[in-house]
Order: structure tokens, then C-alpha cells, then sequence
């Protein structure tokens, strides 16, 4: 009997589920996971058959790197017609993590580049620790950004910012990045996952409405007219304080069942 162990190759990803928290690592650290098709399908399949009981993500690299971008070597043979098509297939697999039920962080450590940069850039919330860098060296490599970072990382620290790292090659640093708005957490050496983690859970315990909202109804506020915006506030906040879950919590809070808010 042949040992299945000694055939089998690694799974392209690791998934975990601790309570409601399932973390999903990037698993190709010989190819400071770099994504190819395989892994992205393999996010696309755990995101269309996420349990109901999971209330946030957590994406993370194996080793050393969060994602050092795509596999240049499946660029090789590919024609225009087939470029794009593959680009759309990103953004199909990117768009079902920013508009999923749920929320998504990243936990992200050494190389956060091109694709792996617009991953991170599709979750919600990003953590950081010190060793993690930015870069778009698609300049350098006579390529674009094909998996929505031209859209999501704009909006994020800005055009003329990532106008400078496609022409310049020029690399953000943790620090910089936390600053800039690459991260919203800077934490530890190796204290990325666990703060992402612990993030999570607590994410996980709002309630499921207030979550899509944030997720769903934030975004097109945000970008709309103010009069627009405003008239898409007031429907989403009646919505949510209508639901059984905001009464239930709200009558905890004013029965001093529920702790106040408190710095740190």
C-alpha cells in the first residue's frame, strides 16, 4: 500500500477554524507564495462554501512572506484575449472577498507585492508587522496591475502615490505603510496573525447586520453624492435598529448588561 503522504502535494492553501474566526494561510513559501490560478480558484471554491457559523476571515502567508504577487511564469503563453479573461477572473475572486457576508483580514509580514498587495488590499482590515513591505514593480516588468489594484489601493493611499511605486519602483515600509493607510495595524516582529486573530473575533461578535452594512452600504456612501449618501444612511440605519438583535443589544446596554465604551 502505497503511503498517500509521499504522493499527495501540499494544499495551495491551509484553512482553519477556530470558533467563528477561519484564517486561510497562503501556503507556497518556496515561492514566497506567489498566487497563481490554483490558488486563487482555491479562495474562489472556500468563499463560495463559507460555513454560516464563520463570522470573519483571516488571510495570512506561510513562512516568511504574506505574497510576493503573481507567478510571472503563467504569463509566458498567455495572448490579450486570455490576459484579460484572467484578469477578470481576479477581480470575480477579489470582489467576492471585499463584498462577502463577512469581513476579511489581512495579516501580513516581508514581501506584500503586486498581487499579494491587492489581495490585501480586497480585505477590510490590514495588520502589519514591522518586516512587512509594499511594491508594485509591475513597471519594471513591463505589465499593469490586473487584479483590481488600480481600482482598491487609489482609494487607499492615493493615485499619485501608487503612480510613483509602478513608475519608480519605490518600496513602503511597515512603518511608512501604517502611516499612509497600507495598514490600519502596525504590531510586534511576528505578532501580525495573532492581532489580526484577536481582531477577528471581535468582529465576529457584532451583529451580522451592522457587519453588512459596514461591508455593503459603507463603500457606495462613501463614494456617492452627499444627498445620495446622506438618503442611503438613514434607509441602512433604520434597517439595522429595526433588526431583533440591535433591540436586544441596546436594551443590554441601557440594563448596564453591556460594558461602555473605554480608550485602549
Amino acid at each position: 500500500m502505497t503511503d498517500a503522504t509521499s504522493t499527495t502535494a501540499p494544499s495551495l492553501l491551509t484553512i482553519d477554524t477556530v470558533g467563528r474566526v477561519m484564517t486561510i494561510g497562503l501556503n507556497r513559501p518556496a515561492k514566497r507564495n506567489a498566487l497563481n490560478d490554483g490558488i486563487i480558484l482555491e479562495i474562489e471554491r472556500t468563499f463560495a462554501a463559507l460555513p454560516e457559523a464563520i463570522g470573519a476571515v483571516v488571510f495570512h502567508g506561510i513562512g516568511a512572506h504574506f505574497s510576493a504577487g503573481l507567478d510571472l511564469s503563467e504569463l509566458s503563453e498567455r495572448d490579450a484575449t486570455a490576459g484579460l479573461m484572467h484578469s477578470r477572473m481576479w477581480h470575480r475572486v477579489f470582489d467576492a472577498i471585499q463584498h462577502a457576508r463577512v469581513p476579511s483580514i489581512a495579516a501580513l509580514q516581508g514581501a506584500v507585492i503586486g498581487g499579494g498587495l491587492e489581495l490585501a488590499c480586497a480585505c477590510h482590515i490590514r495588520v502589519a508587522d514591522p518586516t512587512a513591505y509594499y511594491a508594485l514593480p509591475e513597471g519594471q516588468r513591463g505589465i499593469f496591475v490586473g487584479g483590481g489594484g488600480s481600482v482598491r489601493l487609489p482609494r487607499l493611499v492615493g493615485v499619485a502615490r501608487m503612480a510613483d511605486m509602478m513608475l519608480t519602483g519605490r518600496v513602503y515600509t511597515a512603518t511608512e505603510g501604517v502611516g499612509l493607510g497600507f495598514s490600519q495595524y502596525l504590531t510586534e516582529q511576528g505578532g501580525a496573525l495573532a492581532k489580526a486573530v484577536e481582531l477577528a473575533e471581535r468582529v465576529a461578535q457584532n451583529a451580522p447586520l451592522t457587519n453588512f452594512a459596514v461591508l455593503q452600504a459603507l463603500p457606495l456612501i462613501a463614494e456617492a453624492s452627499p444627498q445620495t449618501g446622506l438618503m442611503l444612511e438613514a434607509l441602512m440605519a433604520s434597517v439595522a435598529q429595526s433588526d431583533q438583535e440591535a433591540k436586544k443589544r441596546i436594551r443590554d446596554f441601557l440594563d448596564r448588561k453591556a460594558g461602555k465604551v473605554k480608550p485602549g
